[in-house]
């Protein structure tokens, strides 16, 4: 008998074991000695036999983990009908209590959608009329999609451990999983051969939490030949101190147009109209001469708001250097892309103040919406 073997059947003698002793048990105070003696955390049965697993070898440890949390399972299940059987026989027969049908009934208590739920529900709808498609992508991200495809240096201050929040991934989760990325081509895309080789080329590389939803995009041109016209909602992560206008977990509308003979003209046209469908006809847009390593030209889009002009999202043409990344010809097709909080068009059109309100669970400030 191998070593695996062994500890499986004595998993199986103990779910036994475990079962006979919680259905003999006839008190509470038995049921319960039952329930340290083989569930314990400290000197528990199945703690005992859980702690051989380090003897066991590395190729083993799978099997014999599955095996382990199968027969906790078990061992919980019968306790709780155990108690549960043993709960009933004490109460004795249920006594029912008077129903007056003249009185008015209790009003059930409903859940309610989240503002932000609500927000991103419509722009996906203003989007929709507006022709694009809704595509989605992991939150955890490898540094290609990340940075790298986004033509965003190694030495860029974007790329700063401070500023992003990496996972501490073994080498072989992450090889994993950029080879079930790869294998998500199908054979004969266009693109298939190109992504597959570029998804090799990554597998070693850090694993972290999305700080934008570009990553989004660069995932769809990979796989997708042009024309493209999407656009991507999500969550994002970034180490900021939270205030009223910051936060370390926040909402983005990535948007992406990719054909041939694509303008700023058609971008400027497409964020106004957005502006004018979400917010208002009355709105005031403006937008800035900015930089970013992914679009050349780019610019800042802002609203007026309390008197102030307000910061909603950045944009631009997408560099040539991203359509090469993802094997596109920048002399054949261009494109432009657009990114905005979700949370400051949501304060923007409720007159919302402070961003750290969407994230205090306050019931009483939730309803309002």
């Amino acid at each position: 008998m191998t070593a695996l073997e062994a500890f499986i059947e004595k998993l199986d003698a103990l779910a036994r074991d475990a079962t006979a002793a919680f259905e003999s048990a006839t008190t509470a105070e038995e049921l319960e000695q039952a329930r340290v003696e083989f569930l314990g955390a400290r000197q528990g049965r199945l703690k005992a036999i859980q702690k051989g697993m380090g003897r066991l070898d590395r190729s083993e440890r799978p099997a014999a983990g599955k095996k382990l949390n199968e027969v906790k399972r078990q061992i919980d299940s019968a306790f709780q009908a155990a108690r549960a059987a043993l709960g009933k026989e004490q109460a004795g027969p249920a006594v029912r209590s008077p129903f007056d049908p003249t009185l008015p009934g209790d009003r059930p208590r409903l859940g309610h959608v989240h503002p932000i739920t609500q927000t991103i529900e419509v722009l996906k709808e203003i989007m929709g009329r507006l022709g694009f498609s809704v595509a989605e992508g992991p939150e955890i991200e490898d540094e290609w999609h990340n940075f790298e495809a986004l033509n965003i240096p190694a030495a860029h201050p974007a790329r700063d451990p401070l500023e992003n929040f990496y996972i501490d991934a073994g080498p072989s989760q992450r090889a994993e999983r950029c080879h079930e990325t790869a294998d998500r081509s199908q054979d004969g895309d266009l693109l298939s051969d190109f992504y597959r080789a570029t998804a090799e080329a990554r597998a070693g590389a850090p694993l972290l939490l999305r700080s934008q939803t570009s990553t989004v995009q660069i995932r769809v041109m990979e796989q997708t030949a042009p024309p493209i016209r999407i656009i991507s909602l999500g969550r994002v992560y970034r180490p900021d101190t939270a205030d009223a206008t910051h936060y370390p977990l926040f909402h983005q509308m990535e948007g992406l147009l990719v054909d041939r003979q694509v303008t700023m003209a058609d971008l400027k046209s497409v964020l106004r109209m957005f502006a004018t469908s979400y917010l208002g006809e009355d709105v005031h847009v403006r937008f800035r001469p900015s930089f970013f390593p992914f679009t050349e030209p780019s610019v800042e889009a802002d609203f007026w708001w309390n008197d102030e002009w307000v910061e909603f999202g950045g944009a631009g043409m997408v560099d040539p250097n991203v359509l090469r990344a993802v094997g596109y010809d920048p002399e054949t097709v261009s494109g432009f892309a657009f990114g905005l909080g979700v949370e400051r068009l949501c304060m923007r059109r409720h007159q919302i103040t402070d961003i750290r309100e969407f994230y205090r669970n306050d019931v009483r400030f939730l309803r309002q919406f």
